[in-house]
C-alpha cells in the first residue's frame, strides 16, 4: 500500500436528518482503510443507491462520528490481504458490500472477496455498478428462496413481482424471462414505469394502486404460482393469499409492522424473507456463493442476455449528489438505478 494515499474523500453522515438538510450527507475525508486477510482495497470508480441507503441513514444515528453509506459499487483492486485467492491487483470488480461494514461512497472501500465478482466486461464501471445489490436479491429471491430451477425453460407457471420498474423488481424480470420458462407479473402505475417493465420483459404489467385479482383474471385466470413481492407486503399479503394457487410461494424482501400470516395456512403457501446481506453479516459457510452468483450474473451480462438498469447518472460523488440519490429514492419515483461516478 506504499503507492496508495493515506487519506480519501468519501461521504458520510454524523446523525440521522432529513435528507433536505444540507448536513444529512456530508464530504469529508478519511483515513484509508488497511486490508484484512480475505479482504480487496479497491478504488470505486462508480456507486449506486438503493432504498438501504435512505433507511440506514434515517434509522441509524451514528452520534456524530461519520458514518459512510454506499452498497453497489465498481472499481479496480488496488491491495489484497493475505490470505486473498480470487484476485490480483489491477482487476476490475463489482459488488454490494456487507451492511455490518462502511459503505462504498469513498474513494477506496474494504470488501471481502467471497462477495466479490469480475464486473461484466462489456460494461462501464458506471453500468456494472448498477448490478449487484439487485442482481443477488433476485437471483437469491428466485432460486434459493422460490427454488425456481436455475435454466428450466420449461418451467411453466406465472410469477407476479411487485414494483417491477424498480431495481430488484427489473433484475427479477429479466432473470425470469432469461432463465426460466414462467410467464411474468409486472406491476407499475405511471407511464415511464410501465413502459420500463415491458423493456425489461414483463409478459403483462398491472397497476399496483389498483385491486390485483380483478386486473389479473387475464393474465392468471388459474391464479398465480409464485409472488416476488418488493414492496407493500403487509398492505397486499390477504390478496396475495387469495390470488395464489394451493401450495404457492411468496418471497418478500420489504419491511413492515406486522404480517396477517395466517391467511397464508388454508392453501399451504410458504412464505420466504431475502436479504442479500445474510451470507456475509453471519458469515455463513457458503458466503461464496455471492461471488458465484455475480459470476454468473457477468457472464449473461456479456453475452447479451441481461442488461444493467442504470437510468441515471448523477455525476461525481459527492455529498451534494448523494442528496439528491436519496431524495429521489426516498420520494418512491426513481426507475431502475440511480449512479454516479468518479470523485
Amino acid at each position: 500500500m506504499s503507492t496508495i494515499e493515506t487519506t480519501m474523500p468519501a461521504v458520510a453522515y454524523r446523525e440521522s436528518l432529513p435528507v433536505d438538510d444540507e448536513e444529512s450527507l456530508v464530504d469529508v475525508e478519511l483515513p484509508v482503510p488497511r486490508p484484512g486477510p480475505r479482504d480487496l482495497l479497491v478504488r470505486v470508480e462508480a456507486v449506486a443507491v438503493n432504498p438501504v441507503d435512505y433507511k440506514v441513514r434515517q434509522n441509524n444515528d451514528p452520534g456524530g462520528e461519520p458514518k459512510v453509506l454506499g452498497w453497489d459499487a465498481a472499481g479496480t483492486v488496488v491491495a489484497v490481504g493475505d490470505r486473498v485467492e480470487l484476485f490480483t491487483v489491477g482487476e476490475e470488480v463489482y459488488y454490494a458490500g456487507a451492511i455490518d461494514r462502511p459503505g462504498a461512497d469513498s474513494r477506496y472501500h474494504l470488501v471481502d472477496e467471497r462477495i466479490v465478482a469480475r464486473k461484466p466486461a462489456t460494461l462501464s464501471f458506471t453500468e456494472a455498478a448498477a448490478l449487484p445489490l439487485t442482481s443477488l436479491t433476485a437471483w437469491e429471491g428466485l432460486f434459493e428462496r422460490l427454488g425456481l430451477r436455475l435454466g428450466a425453460l420449461d418451467q411453466t407457471g406465472t410469477l407476479l413481482v411487485t414494483a417491477a420498474a424498480g431495481g430488484v423488481g427489473a433484475m427479477v424480470t429479466q432473470l425470469v424471462r432469461t432463465l426460466t420458462g414462467l410467464t411474468v407479473i409486472g406491476t407499475a402505475s405511471r407511464p415511464e414505469t410501465v413502459d420500463f417493465a415491458r423493456r425489461m420483459g414483463a409478459h403483462h404489467v398491472v397497476d399496483h394502486h389498483k385491486p390485483l385479482k380483478e386486473q389479473l383474471a387475464g393474465p392468471a385466470p388459474y391464479g398465480l404460482d409464485h409472488v416476488f413481492s418488493t414492496t407493500g407486503t403487509e398492505r397486499n399479503l390477504t390478496a396475495y393469499a387469495d390470488l395464489l394457487k394451493p401450495f404457492g410461494h411468496i418471497v418478500a424482501i420489504d419491511d413492515y409492522e406486522s404480517l396477517p400470516i395466517g391467511v397464508l395456512k388454508a392453501k399451504s403457501i410458504s412464505f420466504h424473507w431475502e436479504f442479500m446481506y445474510t451470507r456475509s453479516l453471519f458469515q455463513t459457510p457458503d458466503m461464496a456463493a455471492q461471488h458465484r452468483i455475480l459470476t454468473q450474473i457477468a457472464r449473461l451480462v456479456d453475452r447479451g442476455l441481461l442488461v444493467t438498469t442504470a437510468t441515471r447518472d448523477l455525476g461525481v460523488i459527492n455529498a451534494a449528489h448523494l442528496r439528491e440519490a436519496h431524495r429521489i429514492m426516498e420520494s418512491g419515483t426513481a426507475v431502475g438505478k440511480i449512479t454516479l461516478t468518479g470523485f
